[in-house]
């Protein structure tokens, strides 16, 4: 493996994991959190079946029932009073109201009563309201505007207020307890799910704040909240209309407590919560466990309060961490999809997300612990592309560079047809009518006995260029160089009709390229060598002889080519000599003298040959040749 390619792949993990980064560290959740979020949501809130909604935790929805028994909303406050000393009677652990009293009522005597309930019962819940601006100036803090507290003339006493807030997330779903906020005056006020669930829990459980740390506790456990002191909580129950009430937390309608329908006694040491349970009141929320079912605020309450009892609090990793997390994932990623390819970089692919996705789950689900999801499975997805065209890259190269070395040795046009026909190498061959020319160099011997070595190949190899070039102007083939010989096959692998009129142009042009080299030798030695060519076309079996497994050659053999290669071995230097066969195709294309018959080696019978001078003119008269 290269070292360019090595390069190239961390480059590659360096921009995905810079891209990453920077994506992930942007804003709150990151640039991707709508894909995030979702990702989250799907792969945790899949287990919901198996969780049961605590039956310690009940619910009185002020419902379209109560609203037409008791009448449009907001209600008298003696309302509430009634329900209160009502529920009183089976003696719940704790109620909680999640109706707001900024106002004082216009009947004095309905705060009265409510104040009297409320001072009478101190496991009653009040909520503080926190009116937020539209937009945080700083990420990660909650500021406020003010806090909307009970009227004065409800006189409730400190301990008895929480906060009802909840701050969604940035795709509007509501995922996070806020465990207290400050009061403006160096104390916090605990949230109403924090605030009820602590009437359950044993004394050295309970959720409290530590000023001197700074911290939340639940018992001696940090609770992991963030820089809004906001933790993560668990959704055992999904959002239901008030069609659909066969699932989730216990729920009585007020109307029917107040009616005497329901024995108190059913609430005993429950914490109870009334809330808004209509969709008129606007008191509805998006939350993981539905993409568009609002869950109802009192049952949103309900869930953070068994996610306290249970102790069920999750955390996110900090950015650092995250950050580290991709650079791994990066750096695996980036390292498989280098030393495997193909199939092997396929199944690597898919079982990296599978694996990531796997790592997800048991850290969510044994260590309560988010880790990003999106960004490192962007990262791998990102980087499996880049490494298919990386390798298809690589392949072109290494496939170009193949090509041009191979092609030095076998000619090109068989090059070309094995690589596009996609098939392996074979040994066999076929049956075609092509042309044959055989150049050898008269004279070579004596030449090499006067020059040194060096210049011997020197030479040698500038007239084999001068052959090679030829027989490609002319779309030959170069079948092979034979010592100083040359043998070039015209019509295969590529067919074509005019073969033997390409193979005798080549002739000639050969002879007129050396010519140059002839005076330039003549010049230094006195003495020159020129080509002897020996041309034959007809039948022949064109292919791939040799051993299947270590090398093949491309080639020709037959009769034909053996008389090609004997009327090579009988040309004089500087004579081109043609077969029968030649002449009745080219004849009257070309310049062409008789020899006669020659008696050649493997022939019974003496064969006809011909001399061709040059080639014929446009009005038929012979084109000056010197040969």
């Amino acid at each position: 493996m290269g070292k360019r390619s090595w390069t190239n792949t961390a480059i590659a993990a360096a921009a995905v994991f810079l891209f990453a980064v920077m994506t992930y560290m942007a804003g709150s959740g990151g640039t991707f959190h709508y894909i995030e979020n979702p990702l989250r949501d799907a792969l945790t809130a899949s287990s919901v079946m198996q969780r049961e909604p605590d039956t310690r935790i009940k619910l009185i929805g002020i419902d379209s029932k109560s609203l037409q028994a008791i009448g449009q909303f907001p209600w008298e406050r003696s309302v509430y009073a009634r329900l209160i000393d009502k529920l009183e009677q089976g003696k719940p652990k704790a109620i909680g109201i999640d109706v707001t009293f900024p106002e004082p009522s216009k009947d004095p005597e309905q705060d009265r009563a409510l104040a009297a309930a409320i001072a009478r019962y101190d496991n009653v819940i009040v909520p503080v309201h926190f009116i937020f601006p539209a937009k945080q100036s700083v990420a990660n803090a909650l500021k406020y505007d003010r806090i909307e507290t009970p009227a004065a003339t409800l006189a409730v006493p400190k301990s008895q207020l929480a906060h009802i807030n909840v701050f969604p997330d940035s795709d509007d779903k509501v995922r996070r307890l806020i465990v207290g906020l400050p009061d403006g005056g160096g104390a916090m006020i605990e949230s109403f799910s924090m605030k009820l669930a602590n009437f359950a829990l044993a004394e050295g459980d309970k959720v409290r704040w530590n000023a001197g740390d700074g911290k939340w506790y639940r018992g001696t456990k940090a609770l992991p909240v963030d820089g809004r002191n906001q933790v993560i909580t668990k959704y055992y129950s999904e959002p239901r209309q008030e069609k659909n009430l066969s699932t989730g937390y216990d729920l009585f309608s007020v109307a029917d407590v107040l009616d005497g329908k329901i024995d108190p006694l059913l609430f005993e040491n429950d914490i109870v919560l009334i809330g808004p349970y209509a969709t008129g009141l606007q008191d509805e929320y998006m939350t993981p466990m539905s993409k568009s079912i609002k869950m109802f605020g009192v049952e949103i309450h309900a869930n953070m309060i068994q996610s306290i009892l249970d102790g069920q609090f999750w955390r996110e990793v900090g950015k650092p961490s995250g950050t580290a997390i991709l650079a791994l994932v990066v750096l695996l990623s980036a390292f498989l999809f280098q030393r495997f390819k193909g199939r092997a970089a396929a199944i690597l692919f898919a079982a990296l997300l599978i694996v990531y996705i796997a790592v997800f789950v048991a850290a969510y689900e044994a260590l309560h612990v988010y880790i990003p999801i999106v960004y490192p499975l962007l990262a791998i997805m990102l980087l499996y592309a880049w490494s298919i065209v990386s390798h298809y890259r690589a392949e072109r190269r290494e496939r170009n560079r193949v090509t041009g070395i191979f092609g030095r040795f076998v000619p090109k046009a068989v090059v070309d047809r094995l690589l596009a026909s996609g098939e392996e190498v074979k040994l066999g061959g076929e049956r075609m009518d092509i042309s044959l020319i055989f150049v050898d160099i008269r004279g070579f011997t004596t030449l090499s006995e006067k020059l040194e070595p060096e210049q011997v190949i020197q030479f040698l190899n500038e007239y084999l260029d001068v052959c090679t070039k030829a027989i490609f102007k002319f779309n030959g083939t170069l079948d092979k160089f034979i010592g100083d010989g040359v043998m070039a096959i015209f019509g295969a692998p590529v067919k074509s009709d005019n073969h033997a009129e390409m193979a005798v142009r080549a002739a000639l042009e050969m002879k007129k390229m050396a010519s140059v080299l002839e005076e330039r030798l003549m010049e230094k030695l006195g003495f020159t060598v020129r080509f002897g060519i020996g041309i034959n076309c007809g039948p022949a079996i064109v292919g791939n002889i040799g051993s299947e497994e270590l090398r093949l050659d491309y080639t020709a053999i037959g009769d034909t080519v053996n008389l090609a290669a004997r009327l090579e071995s009988n040309a004089k230097p500087g004579q081109i000599l043609i077969s029968d066969n030649v002449y009745k195709r080219v004849g009257d294309r070309f310049e062409i003298e008789s020899m006669g018959e020659i008696k050649v080696k493997g022939k019974e019978l003496p064969v006809t040959v011909y001399q061709v001078l040059a080639e014929k003119s446009d009005d038929g008269a012979p084109a000056l040749q010197k040969g």
